[in-house]
């Protein structure tokens, strides 16, 4: 596959990449080739995986700062990219770190004093880390600009300008976004060189990819409304987008009571960031099939087998629209959204159906017709993704190791004991991650349960240390 190395394409193949879409086969090469670029492609196109997986074949693995910089306007987006880079360099040992607001800036600083070789972060944590000297950019190849419409929409723009002219001139720069408002535009004329542009049309016609429909509702029936085509349709995953923090509490109480059989979650700004990315992990797990979200949920969540968005309330404006309902019908698969429109919000849905350039057909709950596969139908299934970071995974193992940083422990020390062992060479050995009272090893090809048997009775720096199996944590 485009003459990647081994370990690169173990992993594509271990993660299911047998075809690349069309915005990875025009992206990759020309990344390889050292491009700078300007991308539009639609949500579901694949483009996450088509700036990391050149980011990751071209990375020099022994240099200790970071050589790529992802700037994404989420946390939610910033722990996906992560993710992805982290899965496609899992053989070749690149460590990826994630660096965003609502989580320990200690616990980050420790990250990045180790070996880092990527670095994702949104704006302002970035800029954070940056002005206490916790970032060294100085060795940086890649900056990467993800979803740039939306992280100049959210005000980011002087922070993002901040960071870009402490970076090398000599650097990559990618722009991905999915609208190019005159924002963007001046920002790449300002700090990029002579770019390419690659502009990715969806595979099919939104409306052929999304079926589109509204409902007229009075607000104070949106609720009620929103219960009985639930009720009715019984779609397999589903989220429903409300305007405020409030309405999705509202409407996420008003379901729990009248649909008691629903599995539900609600993710809005207002919650703690451990509660929306461990809300996100279980939807995206299938532990729950319907989340009722604020437009947070818009950008930076790929469950690849939403089979219905509804809008309870309208959004402020059309490319939140085209967003929203990009949560459904996304790579291969065909879509359902329905909104529910008042009296007063008809005007916006004329306006966007000229800008969509078709016409969004007015329904009623009698003519909805049930889904297939709903949760009634069957047990909930895994979303692909899942599925595919769940076989990259099958034969790596991740233990931890009482002692860390505190005990004067430095990676050279837990490989020389682990390839001490007999059957296990360097090779079997990923990334050894150093904390202050513990440390982290994947083990490859198997060999975790053999690992794990030799250090119970053997030492690591001259003393017996605990050690046991635990899992990976997936975002």
């Amino acid at each position: 596959m485009l003459g990647l190395s081994p370990e690169i394409s173990l992993a594509l193949v271990g993660l299911g990449y047998d075809d690349l879409t069309e915005v990875q086969q025009a992206v990759i090469p020309a990344v390889l080739a050292g491009n700078d670029l300007i991308v539009s492609a639609p949500t579901g196109s694949g483009k996450t995986a088509a700036f990391a997986i050149p980011v990751c074949e071209q990375v020099t693995l022994t240099l200790r700062q970071p050589q790529a910089l992802v700037l994404t306007p989420t946390r939610e987006l910033a722990l996906q990219v992560q993710q992805t880079f982290s899965q496609i360099g899992r053989f070749k040992k690149i460590r990826c770190a994630a660096i965003l607001g609502k989580q320990p800036v200690l616990q980050q600083r420790n990250e990045l004093r180790q070996r880092v070789h990527i670095v994702v972060g949104t704006p302002g944590r970035t800029f954070d880390h940056l002005e206490k000297g916790h970032l060294d950019l100085s060795q940086v190849r890649w900056l990467i600009l993800d979803e740039a419409d939306k992280m100049l929409e959210l005000g980011f723009l002087e922070q993002v300008t901040a960071i870009i002219e402490r970076l090398p001139q000599n650097r990559t720069t990618l722009v991905f976004s999915a609208t190019m408002p005159e924002s963007v535009e001046q920002l790449c004329q300002q700090h990029m060189r002579t770019s390419r542009r690659i502009a990715i049309s969806a595979s099919k016609p939104l409306q052929e990819k999304i079926r589109q429909c509204w409902i007229a509702a009075a607000d104070n029936d949106k609720f009620q409304l929103a219960t009985q085509i639930l009720d009715k349709l019984q779609p397999k995953r589903c989220i429903l987008f409300c305007s405020t923090r409030e309405r999705v509490a509202a409407l996420t109480h008003e379901l729990q009571q009248k649909l008691p059989h629903l599995r539900l979650c609600s993710l809005h700004g207002g919650m703690e960031q451990n509660q929306r990315l461990q809300t996100m992990r279980d939807f995206k797990r299938g532990i729950f099939s319907v989340l009722v979200a604020t437009d947070v949920a818009t950008r930076g969540i790929h469950v690849d087998d939403v089979t219905l968005v509804m809008n309870v309330d309208m959004p402020q404006d059309k490319e939140s629209y085209i967003h929203r309902i990009g949560r459904t019908g996304r790579l291969d698969t065909e879509g359902f959204a329905i909104s529910l429109v008042t009296v007063s919000e008809q005007p916006f849905l004329a306006e966007l159906a000229e800008h969509l350039q078709f016409p969004i057909l007015r329904q009623d709950l009698a003519s909805l017709e049930r889904q297939e596969n709903g949760p009634g139908a069957q047990a909930p299934q895994l979303p692909r993704s899942v599925i595919a970071s769940h076989r990259l995974n099958r034969d790596i193992s991740r233990i931890r190791i009482n002692a860390g940083r505190k005990d004067k422990l430095r990676p050279g020390d837990i490989l020389g004991a682990i390839t001490a062992i007999p059957g296990v060479t360097a090779t079997d050995t990923g990334i050894i991650d150093i904390q202050d009272s513990c440390s982290y090893v994947e083990l490859f090809h198997g060999k975790g349960n053999l690992v794990l048997e030799a250090l119970a009775t053997a030492k690591i720096k001259g003393k017996n240390r605990s050690v046991r199996s635990v899992g990976f944590r997936e975002t």
